[in-house]
This record gives C-alpha cells, sequence and structure tokens, in this order.
C-alpha cells in the first residue's frame, strides 16, 4: 500500500475519533499529542480503528510520537 493511502486512511481515521481535528494540519511530523491534542483514551481508539482499517494486531504497545512513525508501523504491518 502507498503511504499517501495510508496517510488518507490514517486522516479518516484521525476524523472520526476527533470530529474537530483540522485534517489539513496533518502531515508526517505532526506529533500525535502535541500537535493532534490526543490523549491516552483517543490513542487507543487510534489503535484500534487502525487494527480494524489495516487488517492487523498490533505487536504489544507501540510507542508512536508522530504520524510518520505511525505510518511506518502500518506500512510494514498491512497486508491490504
Amino acid at each position: 500500500m502507498q503511504r499517501e493511502n495510508i496517510l488518507e486512511g490514517l486522516k479518516e481515521i484521525l476524523k472520526q475519533i476527533k470530529p474537530s481535528m483540522d485534517l489539513d494540519a496533518v502531515d508526517e511530523d505532526s506529533q500525535l499529542v502535541r500537535d493532534l491534542g490526543l490523549d491516552s483514551l483517543t490513542i487507543l481508539l487510534l489503535s484500534l480503528a487502525i487494527e480494524t482499517k489495516f487488517q492487523f494486531k498490533f505487536e504489544g504497545t507501540p510507542k508512536f510520537t508522530t504520524v510518520g512513525e505511525v505510518l511506518d508501523y502500518i506500512g510494514l504491518h498491512t497486508t491490504v
């Protein structure tokens, strides 16, 4: 799956989890907590939605700081 498609899928998930989020401001350098305002609950919801959309299970509890790190992980683990 191409990185741009993964980013678009991630943005769809973010919009569902946090409807007020400005998706135009989301890029690979965006920090999940500082820039996007995610907290532990929304990060958990994000993780569950990623597993569903991209059809894989996280191994352990990954620690992501940026959107780019999430994209890297999805790119390595998705089969969609």
